[in-house]
């Protein structure tokens, strides 16, 4: 080992190896990812949570970080804690989190403590009510591709990715999907307010998370105050074919260089997408207008961080998207079933726009389950108008039950129809039920498009698959 790996050896012990970190609700998708990535930095984990799913359960497991029993334990809460990194899913009065204050505990929010982490690097952020998730995915897809290390939050598994965060000393960047959800319990403000982007990204506004944010106006002074948080004298790259980013990008008067992108030149031929570039038609994985628009944010955004044009064109031939997002699940000789995490109605919109583009001599069948607090609110539903109208057969479906777990006014098939302003609609609200008229439809020149944040009321996707490809 030479002298200079010695010294950086001897500094990641002697700064973080003995750094004590604890997390409350560490089996969350995010915290037990950040909990994975300060493990193999070299930090002492523990951590607790009421109950914990797969493959969160496993993945902790596997490092030795599973809590021994589900619960909240405050005599885990000791004084020679560095910090505690509280998780949404837990609640404000979480008895852990009372010890962690009664005794001084340094407490930290999951995007407080990325800032921490980040802090003398330089920050990218990529915000948007859609398609942040795809650019940072395609962006790290990039850098990977070129052997370009960086730090990195991203909201999905990736192929050839061990973990959705990576957090080094060394590497210069940290790349962050920016989301406007709440930070905490006991810290309201939306996450992407807290990274201070020396780059940012703005790929579209388009009104969620309506528990949060009442009204549009609202939803859209949270992105107001995102642009105002970049560094002076740094970047945002936006998308000008949004009205509403537009708008709030040239009305913001930080002084930050705005670089505006739209979705370039492509067509479908036969199934396949071609993207143009200077040296001509390219083929491409991904497919439809809004993953276009992506792309075209990444690309700028990569070259930001030192990609030339041509070597992300090289890279992003190769990308086949993240996990979730318009994924590909069945491919038969006639038949192909898709899921995606759409579930807001611009979203759901795109998606269902995108397939049919891109398999316009195929029956589009496309199944939407609303599973969200938004989705079951009267006004809101009626922002879902058309959303559904590119498929030759639309199908709604959603369980009365977990409207009322939620605690919410009961919503009527009738309030769906009238919402989505589609005569010919199917409306399903049973999970059994449901079941039976996906496998009654016709697989024959179809496209089978699942859109949920849920799990459409426990339906077995492999029995698509086998279906679609028997």
């Amino acid at each position: 080992m030479g002298f200079r790996c010695l010294v950086q050896s001897l500094s990641l012990i002697s700064n973080n190896y003995f750094m004590k970190i604890h997390f409350i609700a560490i089996g969350g998708s995010a915290m037990h990812n950040l909990a994975l990535a300060l493990e193999h930095k070299g930090y002492v984990i523990t951590g607790s949570d009421d109950v914990i799913y797969e493959p969160s359960k496993s993945r902790l497991r596997d490092k030795g970080l599973l809590p021994e029993f589900f619960g909240w334990f405050p005599e885990k809460i000791k004084s020679d804690l560095d910090a505690v990194i509280l998780g949404m899913h837990a609640k404000d009065d979480n008895p852990e989190l009372l010890k962690a204050q009664e005794l001084g505990v340094s407490i930290y929010s999951y995007p407080e403590f990325l800032y921490e982490q980040s802090k003398n690097k330089t920050r990218v952020v990529i915000g948007g009510s859609h398609g942040k998730t795809t650019i940072t995915s395609m962006i790290l897809h990039v850098l990977n591709y070129h052997d370009r290390s960086v730090d990195y939050m991203v909201g999905a598994q990736l192929e050839g990715f061990d973990r959705m965060v990576h957090l080094t000393e060394e590497n210069d960047f940290m790349v962050l999907e920016g989301d406007e959800y709440l930070s905490s319990p006991i810290d309201r403000r939306p996450k992407f307010h807290l990274y201070q982007p020396n780059i940012a990204l703005l790929s579209g506004i388009a009104w969620d998370h309506i528990n949060v944010f009442p009204t549009f106006e609202n939803y859209v002074d949270q992105f107001r105050i995102f642009v105002d948080s970049i560094v002076k004298g740094g970047s945002i790259t936006y998308n000008e074919e949004d009205i509403e980013v537009k708008k709030v990008v040239e009305a913001s008067e930080n002084t930050i260089r705005k670089l505006p992108y739209r979705t370039p030149e492509y067509v479908v031929e036969n199934g396949q997408t071609f993207l143009e570039t200077p040296e001509g038609p390219m083929p491409i994985e991904i497919f439809g207008k809004h993953n276009l628009s992506n792309l075209a944010g990444a690309k700028w955004i990569c070259q930001n961080i030192g990609i030339d044009e041509d070597d992300f064109y090289e890279a992003i031939a190769s990308f086949t998207g993240a996990s979730k997002r318009l994924e590909k699940i069945a491919e038969g000789p006639t038949t192909v079933a898709y899921k995606d995490f759409a579930h807001s109605p611009s979203k759901v919109t795109a998606t269902t726009k995108a397939v049919k583009e891109q398999y316009p001599d195929r029956k589009l069948i496309a199944f939407l389950e609303l599973h969200t607090y938004s989705s079951f609110n009267p006004d809101f539903l009626k922002e879902y108008k058309g959303a559904l109208d590119a498929a030759d057969v639309a199908v709604v479906f959603y369980l009365p039950e977990s409207v009322a777990i939620k605690k919410l006014a009961a919503v009527s098939p009738e309030q769906i129809s009238n919402a989505f302003q589609r005569n010919d609609l199917e409306i399903q609200t049973d999970a059994t039920a449901f079941k039976t008229f996906v496998f009654q439809q016709d697989f024959e020149d179809s496209v089978f498009l699942f859109m949920s944040s849920g799990n459409y009321g426990g339906l077995d996707l492999g029995e698509i698959k086998r279906v679609v490809e028997s």
